[in-house]
C-alpha cells in the first residue's frame, strides 16, 4: 500500500480484467480498511449502523471470531463498486489503483456480512478485492441481483459429509456422522442402500434429515459406544419394518416424515421394551412391542404421510394408549 496527500488517498497493486461488457479491477486490501470505506445498499445510512440494521450481527461475529483466532482463510474475493466520492483511478504504467480513503467510498455488492465481521474483529487480514468503477445504479443493481441469487449454495448434506473429512465437527456431530456411517455400511443394516452421504436424493435417508431425526434422541444414550447405539436403533429399525409388512402396513422409511416421525417415538417404545425385558433392546423384544402397537393402525392413517412429523407420530403413540397393547 502506498499513501499520498496526507493520508487522504490510498494506492495499491491491480490487474485490470475484462470480462464481456464489464472492466474490473483484482486487488488485495487490508481488511481495517475495507471496513472503514464500504458500505451496504442504504447509501443515506452510517457505515456501521447499515451494516447493524441490514445484516445478521451474529453471523458477522463469527466472521470476526473465525479472524481473530488466527488459523482461518478468507480466499473469496469480496465485490465493490467505486463510488464518484472515491475519485478511483487505475494506471496502467504503474499497474496500480487509487481512491480517496472515506467511509462511503465503495458500495458492497458481495461480501456484507465479511466487511461486518472486519468491523467487529480485533485483528487484521490482507483480502481479496474485485472493484468495479464508473457503474451506473442500474449496473450495481443487476450485478448486486446475479451476484446474491446466481451463486448456489452448497448443500448442507455435503458440508456435512466434508466436514466430517476436514476433522471440523463437534462432539453430536461426530457421534451422529459414525452412527449414519454404520447404517449405510454395515451388511445387516436395515437402511443398507437406502443412505444418501453427501447430497439429498428421492428415496434415500440424507445426513440432514437422519441427523434432525437422530440428534433429539442421542442424550438418550448417555457416553454409550457408538457401535452399541448403532445396533440398538438397528434392531428398533428391523423390527419396525419387518412388523409393519407382516401386518401389510405400507411404511416408506426414506420419506423424511416417516423417518423423522419413527425415530421420535424411539424413547416410548424403548421404555416399554425396559419394561417388559429390562435393558435387553434385541430385535425380538422390540418386534412384541411393535407388533402390539401396529395391531391399532389402520392402514390408511399410515399410507397418507401428510406434511407434518407430529401428526404422523401421533398414529403410533394414539395406538400404543390403547387397553389392547399389552
Amino acid at each position: 500500500m502506498a499513501t499520498d496527500d496526507e493520508d487522504q488517498y490510498l494506492s495499491y497493486t491491480a490487474s485490470l480484467i475484462t470480462q464481456g461488457k464489464h472492466r474490473f479491477y483484482t486487488l488485495t486490501i487490508p481488511s481495517d480498511v475495507l471496513a472503514r470505506t464500504c458500505f451496504v445498499i442504504d447509501r443515506d445510512e452510517d457505515p456501521v449502523e447499515g451494516f447493524q440494521r441490514l445484516l445478521n450481527k451474529d453471523r458477522a461475529q463469527e466472521i470476526a471470531d473465525y479472524i481473530d483466532a488466527g488459523f482461518g482463510t478468507i480466499p473469496t474475493s469480496i465485490v465493490l463498486s467505486a463510488q464518484d466520492i472515491a475519485e478511483f483511478t487505475y494506471s496502467s504504467a504503474k499497474r496500480t489503483v487509487r481512491f480517496r480513503y472515506n467511509p462511503k467510498a465503495f458500495l458492497i455488492l458481495d461480501g456484507q456480512h465479511r466487511i461486518y465481521g472486519f468491523h467487529l474483529a480485533k485483528s487484521e487480514l490482507r483480502v481479496p478485492v474485485v472493484i468495479y468503477n464508473d457503474l451506473a445504479r442500474r449496473d450495481e443493481s443487476r450485478l448486486f441481483i446475479d451476484i446474491n441469487t446466481k451463486q448456489r449454495a452448497v448443500p448442507n448434506e455435503l458440508l456435512l459429509d466434508i466436514r466430517k473429512i476436514a476433522d471440523y465437527r463437534n462432539d453430536v456431530e461426530s457421534r451422529l456422522g459414525d452412527i449414519f456411517d454404520l447404517f449405510a455400511s454395515e451388511p445387516t443394516s436395515p437402511l443398507l442402500g437406502s443412505m444418501s452421504a453427501s447430497r439429498r436424493r428421492k428415496d434415500y435417508i440424507s445426513r440432514v434429515t437422519f441427523n434432525s431425526a437422530t440428534k433429539p434422541i442421542l442424550s438418550l444414550f448417555g457416553d454409550a459406544d457408538i457401535q452399541d447405539i448403532y445396533q440398538i436403533l438397528s434392531a428398533y429399525l428391523t423390527s419396525f419394518l419387518s412388523t409393519a409388512k407382516q401386518s401389510k402396513l405400507e411404511i416408506n422409511i426414506t420419506a423424511p416424515i416417516v423417518f423423522r416421525a419413527l425415530m421420535s417415538i424411539f424413547p416410548e417404545i424403548a421404555q416399554r421394551v425396559r419394561d417388559k425385558h429390562g435393558v435387553v433392546y434385541t430385535t425380538d423384544n422390540f418386534a412384541e412391542v411393535i407388533a402390539s402397537m401396529l395391531k391399532n393402525v389402520k392402514h390408511s392413517s399410515v399410507k397418507n404421510v401428510g406434511n407434518s412429523v407430529t401428526s404422523y407420530a401421533k398414529v403410533f403413540t394414539d395406538a400404543m394408549k390403547t387397553k389392547s397393547i399389552f
